[in-house]
């Protein structure tokens, strides 16, 4: 009797310790699906931006907006809380506004009309209300996009530039020349305030501080004479 009672107390051992694997397993392919999903939407994005880039033709009308001094908060996203989010349907690869490009970061991205529907911080580096191309003198273009370590999140290596970085835009088929002059960290409060010199024009970078959700990093980069 002794016997099968320690045989039974065994197989349910074996079964429990069954489950936990199983359990276990299931956790870590849960994991490991996780990460994968969001590499493959970050690789999706990136290929897109690329197609977008190379068919980037398009003229379009010059803003005649006043520059502003207050635009939106941006958030620090990763790739655990990133919303699900898809890209728009039959997205127009020809269509860019302009594209950003940095060097020093390898980033190479466009971005859109303002009236666009694909100008959204959920898609895209984002065009602010208010700017104005870098054709018009004294004038100020500002972008904005997530930072963090999601598939959406254009602005990631922002952190890493500093004083006398070149940027360009490209817009009308015209390369735009800047260099980082200012770079600054401000509460969130839902709005900021640009500080820039208004006899130059502006380039104006703005997305979330690396490591503190509570404020967001400016750059201001001055259009090369």
């Amino acid at each position: 009797m002794q016997t099968l009672k320690h045989q039974r107390i065994d197989r349910k051992k074996k079964v429990k310790k069954s489950h936990l694997l199983l359990i276990g397993s299931f956790l870590v392919f849960l994991g490991i699906g996780i990460l994968s999903w969001n590499h493959l939407l970050k690789l999706r994005s990136e290929v897109f931006s690329e197609m977008q880039i190379a068919m980037f033709e398009r003229i379009p009308t010059v803003l005649q907006e006043e520059v502003v001094e207050n635009v939106p908060i941006v958030d620090n996203i990763s790739s655990d809380n990133t919303p699900v989010v898809s890209p728009p349907p039959a997205i127009d690869y020809s269509k860019y506004l302009g594209v950003l490009e940095i060097p020093r970061i390898s980033l190479k991205r466009g971005f859109y009309d303002l009236d666009s529907k694909y100008n959204s911080i959920q898609y895209n580096v984002t065009l602010v209300k208010g700017s104005t191309m870098p054709d018009v003198d004294r004038g100020n273009l500002i972008l904005m996009a997530h930072s963090g370590d999601a598939y959406i999140s254009y602005f990631a290596y922002l952190y890493q530039l500093q004083i006398g970085n070149d940027v360009y835009i490209t817009y009308h088929g015209k390369k735009y020349h800047y260099q980082i002059v200012n770079i600054y960290d401000v509460e969130k409060t839902g709005t900021v305030k640009i500080q820039r010199n208004y006899d130059k024009t502006t380039l104006t970078l703005i997305t979330c501080t690396k490591n503190d959700d509570t404020k967001q990093t400016i750059y201001i980069a001055e259009l090369v004479a």
